[in-house]
């Protein structure tokens, strides 16, 4: 994983400052990011795809290059509401969307409650069925002002064995850095509990019983190894949507982008062009 390049487009919503990007050729693709990550985590799924795709990426509020004012709620029915909004103003009828993490339930909230139309769903790892979050993001829910009053080095601490838990393989030293510092400055630490403190699953239970009404090809991908949300909710999300497909992916876990970026891209690429045919 490299330094992101800066999100050079930027959108005002509500106060929110939303910083974007888009690049490339082709059909719409939009890459949706999960927590506590941003879009830099696709960034290299994004470049490979972006010869036969126009590609956007964009930064929650609370996360990235996006702003994070505590006074802004960034939970999950916001950022859906956002999205559809964001949508709106990309003038982009119906993209491709490849959500991960919090990012299906940001993609599905859009289309199935703010009136957004999709080409295609492509789900990696994502939040959308209860329960959800690892043990350490529900001890974190409930005592979030405690844990914001943490010294900035037992912080940097929890948050790098927090993200380690995210993946199969210990990410190398440097990637792991590069995760964990956005949330280690004055902003990012309350910003990192503040987020956890929003999550609440009455934002997917209201998805739930609206899942089989999605009409668009759905593709779920999963992490063999994913212990925040494991694979059992592939399965059942699978099985509740009609008409969708699964692929899991083995030795990857929750961060599938780091413990198999070529057979996600790989993936991700082969389900784009076999939508695109079906479509033409």
């Amino acid at each position: 994983m490299t330094d992101a390049p800066a999100l050079p487009h930027f959108t005002s919503w509500r106060g929110r400052e939303v910083r974007w990007d888009s690049f490339g050729s082709g059909p719409d693709v939009v890459l949706l990011h999960g927590t506590p990550w941003s879009s830099a985590l696709w960034r290299p799924i994004a470049d490979a795809l972006s010869s036969r795709y126009t590609v956007h990426l964009w930064d929650m509020p609370g996360y990235g290059q996006s702003s994070k004012r505590p006074e802004h709620d960034v939970d999950l029915g916001t950022q859906g509401e956002l999205f559809a909004e964001l949508l709106r103003e990309w003038r982009l009828d119906r993209p491709h969307v490849v959500a991960h993490d919090i990012g299906g339930a940001v993609g599905l909230r859009a289309r199935l409650l703010h009136g957004a139309t999709h080409a295609s769903l492509c789900l990696v790892d994502v939040v959308a069925l209860r329960p959800w979050g690892s043990p350490f993001f529900r001890l974190v829910q409930e005592h979030a002002e405690v844990f914001s009053q943490l010294p900035p080095a037992v912080h940097r601490g929890a948050v790098e064995a927090y993200v380690r838990g995210a993946a199969h393989r210990d990410p190398a030293p440097e990637t792991l850095a590069r995760l964990v510092e956005p949330w280690t400055t004055p902003e990012g630490l309350p910003g990192f509990y503040r987020q956890i403190a929003q999550a609440d699953e009455r934002f997917t239970a209201e998805l739930e019983p609206l899942l089989h009404g999605l009409t668009e090809p759905v593709h779920v991908i999963w992490g063999a190894e994913d212990t925040w949300i494991p694979v059992d909710r592939a399965h059942r999300l699978q099985a509740m949507i009609p008409g969708s497909t699964l692929r899991v992916l083995p030795d990857a876990g929750h961060l599938v982008q780091l413990d198999a970026p070529e057979a996600l891209t790989a993936e991700v690429a082969t389900w784009l062009a076999d939508v695109a045919r079906s479509d033409s």
